[in-house]
């Protein structure tokens, strides 16, 4: 080998092994400043309460402020899109939700973001499961009772969501289908309108998450008949599965994960991974997520891949079947 080539190739190499270097540093000195965590719901929801919670966490770990920047709007797009672009540093996070990554792209061909081309995944952080309740007016006690209440008077329940596409409406799309009944959706603006319509008697049923409804259930001010979780929630064990009451193959939970823009680097994603999953293995983050209705479910960021593959094709079939479009 001529000796410009030799020299060229050991300073290749001495280049490498001081990017390694550097990088290895980067990551050991990180985070080194607030960390900006874009929250894509106003605050005071379920999501930004599970975010607050566990950024606070966080922060006690490293030192430094994990700041909750709320920018919601069109259903998370904007949040989601803005951590999309954001800097690939590490300094900016997203708090990916189910609608944002897995039912938004199945609903609308022009997101301004590729869900799986533009983050990488950090960690699942809890599973929300949706309960199915009804007002306290309606002659069913049981899903079985509901489905052949339902079929006895097809078209004449209504049932609540917070918006055409958002989970809650895909879960009774998902129940009218596997139980083969017929219901008019009536869309609102938020979860306050739908709930206080529900108590109120002008619709008769909806699927809401945990936080939201579970205060109700316990109060007796609507009837809780069961969870669209694949296992029975711990926050209200004596309620059964959709599946279990009778509908085989129904699922519905809404879930959070941590996600960084993409091209963050390895190392960094590492880091906040094995953080996150100690936070969430802690007694007392899961008795305070537990209370909120939340489930703590940390996984490593090739699971929480599979689990959003699955989760999208779930309901990319339930909103085909439906024929919803929002453009």
């Amino acid at each position: 080998m001529k000796l410009s080539g030799l020299f060229t190739l050991l300073l290749n190499c001495l280049v490498a092994l001081v990017l390694i270097g550097a990088s290895d540093s980067f990551a050991q000195a990180y985070p080194g400043r607030p960390i900006r965590w874009i929250v894509t719901y106003p605050p005071g929801g379920p999501t930004d309460a599970v975010a607050r919670v566990v950024g606070a966490k966080l922060t006690e770990a490293w030192g430094q402020q994990v700041v909750i920047d709320n920018r919601a709007g069109a259903g998370g797009v904007i949040g989601t899109d803005l951590a999309a672009k954001a800097v690939p540093d590490g300094y900016t996070l997203l708090f990916g939700t189910s609608a944002g990554l897995t039912i938004n792209p199945a609903l609308q061909s022009k997101l301004p973001y590729d869900s799986v081309k533009d983050f990488i995944p950090v960690s699942l952080l809890v599973l929300n499961p949706q309960i199915l309740v009804l007002n306290n007016a309606v002659p069913a006690n049981t899903v079985k009772e509901l489905i052949a209440y339902a079929k006895a008077r097809p078209g004449q329940l209504n049932y609540a969501s917070v918006g055409q596409g958002s989970p809650n409406h895909l879960g009774m799309e998902l129940l009218k289908a596997l139980g083969g009944i017929e219901m008019v959706h009536v869309p609102y603006k938020g979860t306050g309108p739908a709930i206080t319509d529900l108590l109120g008697g002008q619709v008769q049923l909806m699927f809401n998450s945990m936080p939201v409804v579970l205060p109700l259930v316990k109060g007796g001010k609507l009837k809780g008949l069961a969870v669209g979780s694949a296992q029975r929630s711990p926050a209200i064990p004596e309620l059964p599965t959709v599946a279990e009451a009778g509908v085989p193959g129904f699922e519905n939970v809404t879930w959070y994960g941590m996600f960084a823009p993409a091209k963050t680097p390895h190392d960094i994603i590492v880091k906040l991974n094995k953080q996150v999953v100690k936070i969430l293995a802690e007694p007392e983050m899961a008795q305070r997520l537990a209370s909120q209705g939340a489930e703590p479910r940390s996984s490593t960021p090739e699971e929480l891949v599979t689990f959003m593959q699955v989760e999208s094709t779930r309901w990319r079939k339930v909103i085909q079947a439906a024929g919803l479009r929002l453009e």
